[in-house]
């Protein structure tokens, strides 16, 4: 079998449990790719090539380990690594070696994954530009926070990568760089050995080529291993369109992926595609989002900001400068405000949609000289705790990708993977069906 290294995280699954490709040649097949490809694209912190080699042995030798059996991954480099260094994206932690891995990476070598090595993270998953640009075109930005695995996966380095979001870190680049990125609900993947940035929003996922490639990933990392076998959609939803109540932030590629989505949607949605206003409860969501992390992401780096502050960017110490002046029970009438919302939202689910679409990005990627890209149509979400999943649906006027998230109710992550995967299948660019 050629071009290993261009194989789904899925396909390469089912070839690797039927012993017709070997997870040695498979891994070698991605060292191949990177080093082709890392002196451009910078996706990479850390590469544990050693280790993964004697891994991938193993897994040849032995009895298939799980649904990741002999599968490359890249892990964002928030995510502590016994084996690896681990510095939050930071110099302050550039020697940093964690004794033990974060929950989902145990659980993802558990289930037989072989840990390539470390994706790079802008400075502690803020906004801070990171090395690592787009596999597409390198003069643009591959977004924040997950710049690393977005890009890895985008450019056929690894078939699986893990990402974490906090304002919009897993579906604005998964857009930008034209992956899938599947961000599960709130608390789904566990978060102990991730350094937090704000508690209260913190989600972990991963990207991948295709649904059934993110639904693997997820499974493997919350051990919900049933969210790996995506069932068929028999009942046509109820699907939304929702612009979000920041609109004026989009461009015009961005309008156009929206009404390409629509017209799949209606492919496999019960009566017609309408436009979905957010409950009046939902009008501040943006803004609560960004307090709630400001506020939260001060406390969370107090150490660094007090002990190590010289060596933060300006940008990021003055971002925590900032959110240490938040009153304390502006936080808490915050937090209010983000309950009747996710309530609000928990309501219009129940009663009027079963899905909604809705931009991921502001537009196509923009120049890596002006920043990760701006996440005001991430931030309601990932507040609000539903599963969204980044589809690649069109390209912006750079020729850069466009995409559109779905998002389904509280806790529907497995009915979310049924009809992105269903949508994927009635998107009328044949390549682009290749996401299912």
């Amino acid at each position: 079998m050629k071009d290993l290294e261009s194989l789904s995280a899925s396909q390469a699954a089912r070839a690797l449990a039927r012993r017709d490709i070997k997870a040695t040649d498979l891994l070698l097949a991605c060292l191949d790719r990177i080093g082709q490809r890392e002196s451009l694209v910078k996706a990479w912190s850390s590469l544990g090539k050693e280790s993964a080699l004697a891994r991938a042995k193993e897994l040849d030798k032995g009895a298939i380990k799980g649904i990741l059996h002999g599968l490359p991954i890249g892990v964002k480099d928030l995510f502590d690594t016994y084996d690896l260094p681990t510095s939050y994206g930071s110099p302050i932690y550039a020697n940093h070696h964690p004794a033990a891995d974060a929950v989902s990476v145990a659980l993802m070598r558990q289930a037989g994954g072989i840990i390539l090595g470390k994706t790079v993270s802008t400075e502690f998953a803020t906004f801070k530009p990171p090395v690592t640009v787009n596999p597409h075109n390198l003069k643009y930005t591959p977004g924040g926070s997950s710049s690393g695995s977005a890009a890895a996966v985008a450019d056929f380095m690894v078939p699986l990568a893990t990402g974490s979001q906090t304002a919009g870190s897993i579906i604005r680049p998964a857009s930008y760089c034209g992956v899938v990125g599947f961000k599960p609900s709130f608390g789904k993947v566990m978060l102990a050995g991730v350094k937090s940035l704000s508690p209260s929003l913190d989600t972990l996922g991963c990207f991948g080529r295709s649904v059934g490639d993110v639904a693997l990933g997820v499974a493997a990392m919350s051990n919900d291993l049933a969210l790996a076998e995506i069932a068929e959609l028999h009942n046509k939803p109820r699907i939304g369109i929702c612009k979000t109540n920041d609109w004026s932030f989009a461009s015009k590629e961005t309008a156009g992926a929206l009404a390409l989505a629509r017209f799949s949607a209606e492919a496999i949605a019960k009566g017609v595609v309408q436009d979905i206003a957010l409950p009046t409860a939902c009008a501040e969501l943006t803004l609560i989002q960004t307090r709630i992390m400001n506020f939260e992401m001060a406390r969370a780096l107090i150490f660094e900001r007090m002990q190590f502050g010289k060596k933060l960017s300006a940008q990021l110490f003055q971002q925590l400068s900032e959110g240490a002046q938040i009153p304390y029970e502006q936080y808490q009438k915050d937090l209010q405000g983000a309950h009747q919302a996710r309530s609000s939202l928990a309501q219009l689910f129940d009663n009027e949609i079963d899905l909604l679409i809705a931009p991921s990005a502001p537009g196509e990627a923009p120049p890596a000289k002006d920043g990760t890209g701006n996440p005001v149509f991430c931030r309601g979400w990932t507040l609000s705790g539903l599963p969204c999943i980044n589809l690649n649906i069109s390209s912006g006027p750079n020729g850069l990708p466009v995409g559109v998230q779905l998002i389904a109710g509280p806790g529907k992550d497995r009915f979310l993977l049924s009809v992105a995967r269903a949508f994927a299948q009635a998107l009328p660019d044949p390549v682009l069906r290749d996401q299912a």
